[in-house]
């Protein structure tokens, strides 16, 4: 997998994760930055520009980009993307649609909510194992191209946890929860990384879940964790705490009855469910010219010489850490509509004759009267 990708994917992550809001959230960028790729290849200036910039590689390498890293993403044992492209039947497709779309991926949208959108939430539901059923967009007769990405993971520990019912007394979280614990000999499964301590719960084959726990703010933990996510080799190693009797957030030294020393990882089981309009931070993605009115030139001449404007852009994420392993999925779209057509309007007189009136008949050179009246009341009743 190219790693100049991975790395963009992991700072677009960060970007998102530092403006979410405070509490239970979850979301992919991973889900995400493919369809940010795509488009900025298929988008004009400035748009293109912006895309190409969120999504942290140059524009003309971008549809390339994402198809490689979807195809690269099928090779895991765990892990399963999908790419999928809609267009509507009434849209004239520009020459260089093919070279900036996933083309053996589109199919065709009629206008019509009710035949379109079971057609993508079964799409959605079919490459996310059932976890998300539904296409998190509106489907109406201005949607003229939905593109959208699937993503479904499913991994089994290679040593499951022990559940139990755990009263905490005090702190944030006192109350009675389902928790989870397990303990196991390896050591430097958890590391300090500054005032962050990093544990990796391994996966059974492709896939590690890694647990972040700090003393800042949530903004600062997340970009934390994902910054040590790309140094797994890096940090203070458990082995070493232990040995030098170091601290770090969340863990302490205690003794244990076996024959070597070994840690103990406990948390509660969770699971979060979140729904992103991406277009509240349009700016941070690279979405904030492509959504705008363009007027009659419209932002992606190479999909379309139809005006076209991203209408609206959602993710739907979710998240599940239990007993013997986790699973999560996301399903991330974009409905690019007509742009509004700009009219030209000059100034207008109206006159409305609503009450008694005159009128006559002239010659038009001599100005001759022919006939002249008045209406005192209309006399053609409209029943």
């Amino acid at each position: 997998m190219d790693a100049d990708v991975v790395r963009a994917v992991n700072d677009l992550t960060t970007r998102w994760a530092r403006e979410l809001p405070a509490g239970n959230t979850v979301v992919s960028g991973l889900g995400l930055w493919p369809l940010l790729a795509i488009l900025a290849t298929a988008a004009d200036e400035p748009g293109r520009a912006e895309l190409a910039a969120a999504a942290g590689l140059p524009a003309e390498q971008g549809s390339v980009q994402a198809q490689a890293l979807v195809a690269a993403i099928e090779g895991s044992a765990d892990l399963h993307a999908a790419l999928g492209v809609w267009v509507n039947e009434n849209l004239k497709l520009a020459e260089s649609f093919d070279s900036v779309m996933p083309a053996p991926l589109v199919g065709m949208l009629t206008g019509r909510s009710e035949v379109d959108k079971p057609k993508l939430d079964a799409w959605a539901a079919e490459h996310t194992n059932d976890l998300i059923r539904e296409l998190p967009i509106q489907i109406t007769p201005d949607v003229m191209l939905v593109l959208a990405s699937a993503l479904s993971l499913r991994t089994t520990w290679v040593q499951p946890f022990t559940e139990q019912i755990r009263r905490v007394h005090e702190g944030p979280w006192a109350g009675s929860w389902h928790w989870l614990d397990r303990v196991d000999d390896d050591l430097d499964a958890v590391r300090r990384y500054g005032d962050l301590t990093v544990t990796t719960v391994r996966g059974d084959a492709d896939v590690d879940v890694l647990l972040g726990l700090g003393s800042g703010e949530q903004a600062d933990v997340l970009a934390g964790l994902l910054d040590a996510a790309a140094r797994p080799t890096e940090g203070v190693p458990g082995s070493r705490l232990l040995e030098e009797k170091q601290s770090a957030p969340g863990v302490k030294i205690a003794k244990t009855t076996a024959a070597w020393p070994d840690v103990k990882v406990a948390l509660p089981s969770f699971k979060v469910e979140a729904e992103h309009d991406l277009l509240a931070l349009r700016e941070l993605f690279g979405l904030g010219a492509v959504s705008s009115n363009p007027g009659e030139r419209g932002h992606f001449s190479a999909i379309s010489p139809t005006p076209l404007a991203v209408g609206e852009a959602k993710q739907k994420v979710l998240a599940r850490f239990f007993a013997t392993g986790f699973e999560a999925a996301a399903v991330t779209a974009m409905a690019m509509t007509r742009a509004a057509m700009v009219t030209r309007q000059s100034p207008r007189l109206e006159v409305t004759l609503d009450r008694p009136f005159a009128f006559a008949a002239v010659l038009r050179e001599s100005r001759l009267p022919i006939v002249a009246g008045w209406v005192a009341t209309p006399t053609e009743s409209g029943a």
